[in-house]
């Protein structure tokens, strides 16, 4: 197929799409024609319900998929699964991500693999199961990363690191799958608080009053900047684009 011309309804696989900001991606993909894959680890009960709100708009077009992201066979079983569902594979969303605080002096090699595991490794593989059918399309990458990829924040430098091999890694798959897919990026700013507190209200802040247009993000934009690189961008490939609200223009 042409990578020009889209299907009208294109299968896309969407990791961590339980809820938050992957849930919102899903929907304005969905809104957007696609037939979603929902993929989730523990969150098997919202996905679900996802699932049926979506499927409720549109028959048979969500289903959702339970995967380790460390688990290297079982996302290739997804991906097969999604072949023998689907018939295809037009797009992945590495979303999915593990996030928390590993100052230095106290890291554990657990912490290590849990954020590598699901913000590098996790991405690499995935795609790597997806390549042959994406080529076979025509399909698209995009990988959320994280403006910290390349301005590192006090206090996380595991979770730094490999959101830094993930935007290495998005240019890597867009020269090892061109020139029949695409792969890109997309890198948030302040768009949703963690659900811990690990950040005080200060410091939510700061972090605020430090970006240009001095609020916070929406799951929306990060959605919308996916969908753009996903369905209306077939030239764009190796990028990475930052929706931060300017936050990274003076950093």
């Amino acid at each position: 197929m042409d990578m020009k011309t889209p299907p009208a309804n294109p299968v896309i696989l969407i990791t961590g799409a339980a809820r938050r900001v992957g849930a919102e991606i899903a929907r304005v993909l969905h809104g957007a024609g696609a037939r979603v894959v929902l993929h989730c680890r523990h969150s098997l009960a919202e996905a679900t319900a996802l699932a049926d709100q979506l499927n409720a708009v549109r028959a048979a077009s969500a289903t959702v998929a339970e995967a380790d992201l460390n688990d290297v066979a079982a996302l290739e079983n997804m991906v097969a699964a999604t072949i023998r569902a689907c018939g295809r594979l037009d797009g992945l969303v590495n979303n999915a991500s593990a996030f928390f605080a590993t100052p230095l002096g106290g890291i554990a090699e657990s912490d290590w693999d849990t954020l590598v595991g699901s913000n590098l490794k996790g991405p690499l593989f995935l795609a790597q199961a997806a390549a042959p059918h994406l080529r076979r399309t025509g399909g698209s990458i995009v990988n959320i990363t994280d403006i910290h990829a390349e301005r590192p924040f006090r206090g996380y430098p595991a979770y730094c690191a490999a959101k830094a091999g993930l935007s290495g890694l998005t240019r890597a798959l867009a020269i090892e799958l061109a020139p029949e897919a695409r792969v890109n990026a997309v890198a948030p700013g302040a768009i949703i608080w963690p659900d811990d507190d690990s950040f005080s209200l200060a410091e939510q802040e700061a972090i605020v009053a430090h970006t240009l247009l001095k609020r916070m993000g929406t799951p929306a934009d990060v959605a919308r900047a996916v969908k753009f690189l996903m369905l209306d961008a077939p030239y764009v490939t190796g990028q990475v684009l930052n929706v931060d609200g300017g936050r990274t223009a003076h950093l």
